[in-house]
C-alpha cells in the first residue's frame, strides 16, 4: 500500500507540475505560438518546425494537436498544414524527457520556493509568469523523487519481476500497456515519466521501455481524437492523420525493435538519458520516414473520413473535399 500511494501521489505531483509548468508557459507564449501556427505553417516543413517550437514552448504535444484541430475546424488551417505541425509536435514532446534526465531532483524545493516567491509578491507579468514556471518545474521533480523512492521495494517484489518479464517477452503487450496508461493519464510525459523513474531504479530493461514508449505515443492521441468529436470533417481528419502517425511508427519501430535497444544503449550509459534519447530518435525518425508522405497520409485521411452529404434523391451521397 505504501508504495501504491506513493507511486500515485508522485505521479499526480508530476502531471500537476507539468500542468502549472506549461500553464506558465502557455500565459508568457501562448498568443505568439497561436498567431505562429496560424502564419508559419504555409508548407509542410514550416509546419514541422513550428509545431516542434509551439510544443516545446508550451510543454504539451496534446495542446498543440488540440489546437491544431481547433484551426481546421475554424477553417484558419488546412489539413496539409495541419499534418505538418501534428509531426513536430511529436518531435517537440521529446524534450521534457531530455529534461527529466538531468536528475534535478535535489532542486525541486528551491525552486518551488523561489516560484511562489516570484509569482505571488513580483508585480510585472514577466517574473509572474516565470515564477509559475518555475513552481511547475519544481513540483515536476519533486513528484518524479517521490515516484522514483516509492519504487525502490518493487526489487524485491516477485509479482513485479514476473509481469515485468511476460512484457518483455512480449512486445505488442508493452505497446498495449503504454496506450492504455498514456489513455487514461491523458500525458505521454508522464507515461515518459514513469518510464524513466523505473529505469533509474533498474527495475525495467530497455526491451520492456521502448515498447510501453511506443505505445504511449499512440495513447497521446486519444487527446486529439476527444477533441475533434462534433467538429468539421476536417478537423476529425487531423486527429485521424496523428493515430495513422504514431501508430505506423510503433509497427516500424517494433519491427526494428532489436536495432533500437542495441543502438540506444551505445547513446548514454544513463538509463534515464537512454529512454529520454529513445524518444528523440523514435520521433525525429518516425518523422523524417513519414514526412515525404504527407500527400499519401492526407489522402489516405480523406478517404477514411469522407464527407457525407443528402443527394438530390434524399439519400446520402459521398463527397470527398479538401
Amino acid at each position: 500500500m505504501e508504495i501504491a500511494f506513493g507511486f500515485v501521489g508522485g505521479l499526480g505531483l508530476f502531471i500537476m507540475g507539468m500542468k502549472i509548468m506549461g500553464d506558465g508557459l502557455q500565459k508568457a507564449a501562448g498568443e505568439r505560438m497561436r498567431r505562429l501556427l496560424e502564419v508559419l505553417t504555409t508548407n509542410p516543413f514550416m509546419g514541422v518546425l513550428v509545431g516542434a517550437l509551439a510544443t516545446v514552448t508550451v510543454q504539451s504535444s496534446s495542446a498543440t494537436t488540440v489546437m491544431v484541430v481547433g484551426f481546421v475546424n475554424a477553417g484558419l488551417m488546412s489539413l496539409k498544414q495541419a499534418i505538418g505541425v501534428i509531426m513536430g509536435a511529436n518531435i517537440g514532446t521529446t524534450v521534457t524527457a531530455q529534461i527529466i534526465a538531468f536528475r534535478l531532483e535535489h532542486y525541486a524545493l528551491p525552486a518551488i520556493g523561489l516560484g511562489v516567491f516570484l509569482h505571488y509578491f513580483s508585480r510585472g507579468r514577466g517574473p509572474k509568469y516565470f515564477g509559475q514556471i518555475l513552481m511547475g518545474f519544481g513540483v515536476l521533480f519533486l513528484g518524479m523523487g517521490t515516484m522514483s523512492q516509492a519504487m525502490i521495494p518493487l526489487r524485491e517484489s516477485p509479482l513485479f519481476v514476473n509481469l515485468i518479464t511476460g512484457v518483455g517477452r512480449n512486445p505488442f503487450l508493452g505497446v498495449l500497456v503504454g496506450f492504455a496508461f498514456t489513455g487514461i493519464v491523458q500525458s505521454s510525459s508522464a507515461t515518459i515519466g514513469v518510464l524513466q523513474a523505473l529505469a533509474g531504479q533498474g527495475l525495467i530493461s530497455m526491451s520492456v521501455a521502448l515498447p510501453i514508449l511506443f505505445g504511449e505515443n499512440i495513447g497521446t492521441c486519444v487527446t486529439a481524437m476527444l477533441s475533434s468529436l462534433g467538429t468539421s470533417v476536417n478537423a476529425r481528419r487531423a486527429a485521424l492523420a496523428h493515430l495513422i502517425f504514431n501508430l505506423v511508427g510503433a509497427i516500424v519501430f517494433i519491427i526494428l525493435l532489436p536495432v533500437m535497444i542495441r543502438y540506444i544503449s551505445l547513446t548514454a550509459a544513463d538509463a534515464m538519458r537512454q529512454i529520454a534519447n529513445a524518444h528523440t530518435v523514435f520521433n525525429v525518425a518516425n518523422t523524417v520516414i513519414q514526412f515525404p508522405a504527407i500527400a499519401l497520409l492526407h489522402h489516405i485521411v480523406k478517404h477514411w473520413c469522407p464527407v457525407r452529404t443528402l443527394s438530390s434523391k434524399g439519400g446520402l451521397g459521398i463527397l470527398i473535399s479538401d
